[in-house]
């Protein structure tokens, strides 16, 4: 057991607790309302949106060079299991797809809703209260401003939530800087 936990906090301090990926989501949820904020029609603009999210991988590891992430963290098993956790995200986008099609307008907010579940198993993983409490708030804050206002208005509330999402995390990462152990 002891083993585990300091291959989670391995995990977290070289990963920096995904902080790369999170900075990276701030630009994509800004391309996302770049996007919903052109005249053009609601099936080009979610054709649109699903691109810019294609472009997370690049993004977050230009900003694993930037903050000093170890990307791939290859001597710990555990980012095996990061990437399940992430991969397992690429299943539900198949709701999104559907959702494109049945109900285009709420495509956006599906988008966000599934982004903000698949945290939750990371919070496990860094020991992180920042991802258990994100991946519940951010599906119903969602949800809720998702079935009033159009789509501009979710990836709004999604850069602001990530901003606040990245700068937790910041806090997160120092104060496990400071801690001998977790």
């Amino acid at each position: 057991m002891e083993h585990l936990k300091e291959l989670r906090r391995d995990c977290a301090i070289k990963q920096k607790k995904g902080l790369h990926f999170i900075l990276a989501s701030i630009f994509i949820w800004s391309a996302v309302l770049v996007i919903h904020l052109l005249d053009i029609n609601i099936a080009a603009k979610n054709l649109y949106t699903f691109c810019a999210t294609a472009t997370l991988l690049p993004i977050a590891f230009g900003f694993s060079k930037l903050i000093g992430v170890d990307f791939q963290n290859k001597t710990n098993p555990l980012t095996n299991l990061g990437i399940i956790f992430s991969c397992n995200q690429i299943l539900y986008l198949l709701i999104a797809m559907w959702v494109m099609n049945a109900m285009p307008q709420m495509m956006v907010m599906v988008l966000a809703i599934i982004f903000g579940a698949h945290l939750m198993p990371f919070g496990w993983l860094y020991y992180s209260k920042s991802y258990m409490v994100l991946s519940v708030v951010i599906p119903i804050m969602i949800l809720c401003v998702g079935l009033i206002y159009p789509p501009q208005v979710v990836a709004a509330v999604m850069i602001v939530t990530e901003i606040v999402f990245s700068l937790l995390l910041i806090y997160e990462n120092r104060q496990l800087s400071r801690k001998p152990s977790l």
